[in-house]
């Protein structure tokens, strides 16, 4: 109990909110690597699985490469890239986007080939291309389940940045290992608080948006609880 205490205390003294390693840059560090991670995943792996949705071929392929990335533990494979790239950003940028590229893989297959091959058909009957019924209709019927990948992503690598501390002075996670290291249990305790409430809103943002998105096509694959 003394250390949620002190958790508290230390999240509510100002000072720690201010400069260059304030709470509040820290955060915004935080954020901005999370997002930064998702959008370079997402232009990798969602046209991979769309295609492969879209042409219902080579769906053992998703399964090989989720599952192979996903047996990879982050930690070992970042100290394994900074070993090469050295210390900086580069080493965990790259360890969290392998990380990000199963769940928004599978997301964007699921979401594509779960559309009724009916519905691709009556659109090829009225004289759309293949692209057309990818981005007219597969892409929006798919959107709730896409948005699902994206959500299972963000969290994944929202929770596992903490970790850019290993390689970086870079983010939240400078929290925990300089409380670990100094003994500051409160801010070592106040930085996970923050990570997890960081967490817990992009979760609830994200699963409000998907079931927004689900709500506007009642028919939608996958609905809104994927």
């Amino acid at each position: 109990m003394i250390y949620v205490r002190s958790a508290f205390a230390w999240l509510g003294d100002g000072a720690h909110w201010s400069g260059s390693t304030g709470i509040a840059v820290r955060l915004g560090q935080h954020l901005l690597a999370t997002a930064l991670v998702v959008v370079i995943a997402a232009l990798i792996a969602v046209p991979v699985g769309v295609a492969i949705g879209h042409t219902r071929r080579g769906a053992g392929i998703i399964g090989a490469i989720a599952g192979a990335a996903r047996s990879v533990p982050t930690l070992g494979l970042l100290t394994l890239f900074a070993l090469g790239l050295g210390i900086g950003l580069r080493a965990p940028l790259l360890a969290l986007i392998i990380l990000a590229i199963p769940s928004l893989l599978a997301g964007a297959y699921a979401g594509v080939q779960a559309v009724d091959p009916a519905t691709s058909d009556a659109a090829r009957a009225v004289g759309m291309n293949e692209m057309r019924i990818v981005t007219q209709v597969e892409l929006p019927l798919g959107a709730p389940v896409l948005i699902g990948g994206v959500r299972a992503a963000t969290l994944q690598v929202v929770s596992t940045a903490t970790l850019m501390a290993y390689a970086a002075d870079w983010g939240l996670g400078r929290y925990l290992f300089t409380g670990l290291k100094t003994r500051d249990y409160g801010q070592m305790l106040g930085g996970a608080v923050l990570v997890i409430a960081v967490a817990l809103v992009l979760e609830l943002a994200l699963g409000f948006a998907q079931r927004r998105v689900a709500a506007r096509l009642p028919h939608a694959p996958g609905g809104a609880d994927r």
